[in-house]
């Protein structure tokens, strides 16, 4: 082959490579943007469908903050004997009971939240247990009494937790 015809082809070839490239860059471009707007559409709908349930566990999460608040618990569970020990066992186990009912909730929430949620529990626990032991209380009415007066000196925990829900919620809308 000469150079004449080398040329030729090359000017047929190379016109021909760089409409291919740039069609292949431009389809390859355009089947991209297709793909990330479809998944942005799809993800758009599951947020529309998943926002009433997460909403819900927030409504739920909230009501079990309130029936473990230790003021709400006492009005609710009354003693079932004299003695505090058994109170103080009879409030943790509702305690508890309550918590086990709503654990699928975790599943729409952050983990933060989660973690609030569980300190505010064992707080709840831990105080009904530390008032138990104090010396000055002798019964299940004195029991009552001193948890009382200690929720007057600070903020029940679960109080803290719905405040944080609360803001945390602020974010979801």
């Amino acid at each position: 082959m000469d150079g004449t015809k080398i040329i030729e082809l090359a000017s047929y070839t190379l016109p021909a490579l760089i409409t291919g490239g740039v069609a292949y860059f431009l389809f390859h471009s355009f089947f991209k943007n297709e793909e990330n707007r479809r998944r942005f559409e799809l993800l758009k709908e599951n947020q529309k469908q998943a926002l009433p349930i997460r909403l819900q566990a927030y409504e739920r999460i909230v009501l079990l903050l309130e029936r473990i608040n230790p003021t709400q618990l006492l009005l609710r569970v009354s003693p079932i004997s004299n003695d505090k020990n058994d109170y103080a066992t009879l409030l943790i186990h509702t305690i508890q009971t309550e918590f086990e009912h709503n654990l699928t909730q975790q599943v729409y929430l952050t983990s933060a939240t989660w973690d609030i949620i569980n300190k505010a529990k064992n707080s709840t626990i831990q105080l009904i247990r530390q008032t138990s032991i104090e010396e000055d209380v002798l019964n299940a009415e004195k029991l009552r009494e001193a948890i009382l007066i200690s929720l007057t000196e600070n903020e029940a925990p679960s109080a803290i937790a719905i405040s944080y829900l609360k803001e945390e919620l602020k974010t979801v809308f």
